[in-house]
């Protein structure tokens, strides 16, 4: 159901009939006994299915296109053929793009530690500046803002626009603020807003560089570069040329992890040639090199349409998936003050805000009804949510079905929230 709008209007006996026809229908969800989950962007076993003809799929060929045995050690940098698979994910060069293991997470992760412990490209490393801080757009990615709170790097948020970060914002606390070191992104149908950055943002942000004190990385973490669900599909500026005519280094990272198999695919990163290099020294002293066998198998499957033909099946499950969300969240808070969500053309998340103060009673009353939300506050660094109103939606994982009663169960639950605080208030 809708609730009149605004609740403020309401009369309390009128609060106190919302109430008690809500508190019937949430009883109801929770007899129910559901077990649902929509925490993580996880592919379905569907999604999954997509790519099952990885196994077996080299055949016992294991050479590379120069001719090299792939079960072998070696080759830091990954095969060249599946290098150029990211360089065209990441609108680079090949030479500039390296292959690595089943997660782009862990490049990314070892970027950070490289900058902070060694330095990269030539620059001083961070810790021996003292203490650092990195900009991060809100909401955003918690496992970004884990791999800053593992190592110490002190976050400093700046808003989440609807053509991306707010850039005034950005550009002032770097023209202020000496201690920051970095940016993180997600540039492409973002985690957990679904945006993607607009031409202008990405030339600004191209230019950080010039603002910055040296060692100034942009981390771009462009991990939906092909993941629309949209029948056309969001233009991303690519970053690369502008910022390398702005002498900025930027970090640029993908994987196939929602392509393939999210268990065992392939990761990318890509940079100036000066930052490709230290990254692949230090890469040096802590592996001989990464899964080639693996790279070969994706290199079969993803060449000549391979990769657009995959796609074209994840877009065919999630679509439904999303529209199931949109829909629900349409019926029960069209017009309404109570809810806002954002509408991605792709990725994998629907970004909602409750009122102020609503969202960690919501989750509370989510699970108690069977069903799982991603922890609010996640979204934020340190997992403080100043307004405590945002929540991830993720509807891949779960069936469609699933989905469809997820949602019912989470509108009930903020159409109830909003009642409780709206008679709280008076």
């Amino acid at each position: 159901m809708q609730l009149p709008a605004p609740l403020s209007d309401c009369s309390p006996a009128q609060l106190q009939a919302l109430l008690a026809e809500l508190q019937r229908d949430y009883q109801a969800h929770c007899d129910a006994n559901l077990a649902l989950d929509l925490t993580r962007g996880k592919p379905s076993t569907e999604q999954l299915d997509l790519s099952d003809a990885l196994d077996g799929l080299l055949a016992g060929d294991y050479r590379a296109a120069d001719g090299s045995d792939c079960r072998n050690y070696g080759g830091l940098h990954g095969l060249a053929e599946l290098r150029a698979v990211g360089a065209e994910l990441l609108a680079t060069t090949p030479a500039q793009t390296i292959a690595g293991g089943s997660s782009s997470l862990t490049l990314m992760y070892f970027t950070l530690l490289f900058a902070n412990l060694f330095g990269l490209a030539g620059a001083p490393a961070w810790q021996s500046r003292g203490g650092v801080k990195i900009i991060c757009p809100v909401p955003g990615y918690d496992r970004h803002f884990a791999i800053c709170e593992r190592l110490g790097i002190e976050m400093v948020t700046v808003a989440m626009n609807s053509d991306g970060p707010d850039m005034d914002a950005v550009e002032q606390l770097l023209a202020s603020d000496p201690s920051i070191v970095g940016m993180w992104n997600v540039p492409k149908h973002s985690n957990p807003t679904g945006i993607t950055y607009s031409d202008a943002v990405v030339k600004r942000i191209a230019k950080l560089g010039q603002l910055a004190q040296p060692g100034f990385l942009v981390l771009w973490d462009n991990a939906y570069a092909v993941h629309d669900i949209a029948a056309s599909s969001d233009p991303l500026t690519a970053i690369a040329p502008l910022a390398e005519a702005a002498g900025t280094q930027v970090a640029q990272f993908a994987s196939t992890s929602k392509i393939t198999h999210a268990g065992a695919g392939v990761s990318f990163m890509a940079g100036s040639q000066a930052l490709i290099d230290s990254v692949v020294e230090q890469l040096g002293i802590a592996m001989i090199g990464p899964d080639k066998v693996n790279q070969l198998r994706h290199v079969a499957l993803l060449k000549e349409g391979g990769l657009a033909k995959i796609m074209d099946g994840h877009r065919a499950l999630l679509a439904p998936r999303f529209a199931a969300v949109e829909q629900a969240l349409a019926a029960h808070f069209s017009g309404s003050e109570l809810l806002r969500w954002t509408r991605p053309n792709g990725g994998y998340f629907v970004s909602v805000d409750t009122l102020a103060g609503l969202a960690s009673r919501v989750v509370a009353l989510a699970a108690a009804a069977g069903v799982k939300l991603t922890p609010a506050g996640a979204t934020f660094p340190y997992h403080r949510d100043p307004q405590d109103s945002n929540i991830r939606l993720a509807p891949s994982f779960p069936s469609l079905a699933d989905v469809e009663k997820t949602m019912q169960v989470f509108c009930c639950c903020v159409q109830l929230a909003s009642v409780e605080q709206q008679l709280a208030n008076g």
